[in-house]
């Protein structure tokens, strides 16, 4: 079993703010509440909306309404397993909203937003102020023992500066792309099917097949197609797991025939072939009655996707239900500027959550901050629970973001921040054998930490 990490400071805590109301700050807020710690839960909205964020309620999920794979054999589907396990927030109001997704676990987002809101209002520890806070100075945040920052990778310019400044360096970004979304009654259902891949009889996905020439017209329109213009003082970086379509399409003529729109495993039913390419549409609701168009995520001003996504087989009169856009994800360099408990080296007192401190992801944010709470209500009993082991999924996030790295990226959970198998076994093996070793080391973790959770 790993060593606990024993905190620099010796804090009384009784008192916590968090600041942002998205999952990581649900999910902390939760654990201290259950710990019968006093939270003061601060959200900007309505008050003031990010460029991606339009619900008023919390936990709003901006990029996608999917936590991907629920397979034990995958890296995030092992960790919202353990994630249940640990009684999370997040996972509960999963479950409760689920829409059919095939093998992943997606949500109706307004239904999702709606459970985790009303679950933090109506507990008796949770006081919801719903104001802005500009700076880790501001005096809304005095006389807390501990200050959480959960913002998110969209934190306010002001609030960022006072992060960037805290940690002695300018702080990292990163561009992410949302997906547009689209009204079901709008797809031309006489060219599109139903189906998952291999599974043709499967209703959890919409699917649009292309004919060579339709889809290399698509790849030139993308190609062509006007961006939305980056700000001059930003260097533009992509995040490899959601890069817009059109950056995809510059790498080559085939790169998307080969990746999001690869035809293996269906057959189009009205010619009885494979298609060349394929566009999926994942439901967005219970109902059906809107679509997010799967891996098209984008940058393309509106007009752009008006006119360039209708050119896909089945979507000519597309309505748009919401666009695609870009937007600016903040997160700090964690093993230079973080303790291991994920409190700011400069200032202890302060400590962050989510994507802010470098994880990746709906899942991963919110076990980030799941954790945090576990750890401040332990320190509040007067006790360190264990780090899980790196064997793990949540373990091996947290490693991640302990490991001093040339160029710090963000990381989604996968089996590659876990220690090598030490034994030879084949490809098809090793996922499998991953996830075995996982689930019996955080077994005993769980159990040998039970009594400090």
């Amino acid at each position: 079993m790993q060593e606990a990490y024993v905190s620099e400071t010796s804090l009384s805590i009784s008192r916590v703010a968090i600041v942002g109301g998205g999952l990581a700050g649900c999910e902390c807020a939760r654990k201290l509440s259950q710990a019968g710690i006093t939270v003061t839960l601060f959200e900007m909205k309505p008050e003031r909306y990010s460029p991606a964020h339009q619900l008023e309620g919390l936990a709003e999920l901006v990029c996608s309404n999917s936590l991907r794979s629920d397979q034990l054999e995958s890296g995030v589907g092992l960790l919202k397993q353990e994630m249940r396990e640990l009684g999370s927030l997040v996972m509960e109001a999963a479950e409760a909203t689920r829409v059919p997704a095939g093998k992943a676990l997606a949500v109706d987002r307004e239904k999702f937003s709606a459970y985790v809101t009303n679950v933090i209002e109506n507990d008796a520890n949770i006081t919801l102020v719903r104001k802005e806070i500009a700076s880790l100075d501001a005096p809304e945040l005095a006389g807390f023992d501990a200050v959480v920052i959960a913002a998110g990778p969209l934190a306010s310019e002001s609030l960022g500066a006072s992060i960037a400044e805290a940690v002695g360096s300018t702080h990292l970004y990163f561009y992410d792309a949302i997906a547009p979304i689209i009204s079901a009654d709008s797809i031309d259902m006489t060219k599109a099917f139903w189906g998952s891949r291999y599974l043709p009889d499967d209703k959890d996905y919409l699917n649009c097949p292309m004919t060579r020439d339709e889809y290399f017209a698509f790849h030139a329109a993308l190609i062509a197609g006007e961006k939305a213009p980056t700000k001059d003082f930003e260097k533009e970086i992509h995040f490899e797991g959601c890069m817009p379509i059109e950056a995809l399409a510059e790498r080559g003529e085939m790169t998307l025939a080969f990746g999001p729109f690869k035809p293996v495993g269906f057959t189009d039913p009205s010619t009885g072939t494979r298609p060349f390419a394929i566009v999926q549409l994942r439901t967005e609701d219970l109902n059906k009655s809107m679509f997010n168009l799967v891996g098209c995520q984008t940058k393309l001003k509106y007009g752009e996707q008006d006119r360039i996504f209708r050119m896909i087989p089945g979507l000519e009169n597309a309505e748009f239900v919401r666009y695609g856009s870009v937007h600016r994800n903040t997160y700090v360099n964690a093993p230079r500027t973080l303790n291991h408990d994920l409190s700011l080296k400069s200032r202890p007192n302060v400590f962050l959550a989510g994507q802010i401190t470098g994880v990746e992801g709906y899942v991963e944010s919110a076990a980030c901050g799941m954790w945090l709470g576990i750890i401040l209500a332990a320190r509040a009993r007067g006790t360190e629970v264990e780090t899980p082991p790196v064997e793990t999924c949540l373990g091996g996030l947290l490693n991640h973001l302990r490991t001093e790295q040339k160029n710090f990226q963000p990381s989604n959970v996968q089996f590659g921040l876990m220690p090598e198998l030490g034994m030879r076994a084949k490809k098809k093996d090793r996922k499998a054998l991953y996830a075995e070793r996982a689930r019996g080391r955080f077994a005993e973790w769980l159990e040998a930490v039970r009594e400090t959770l």
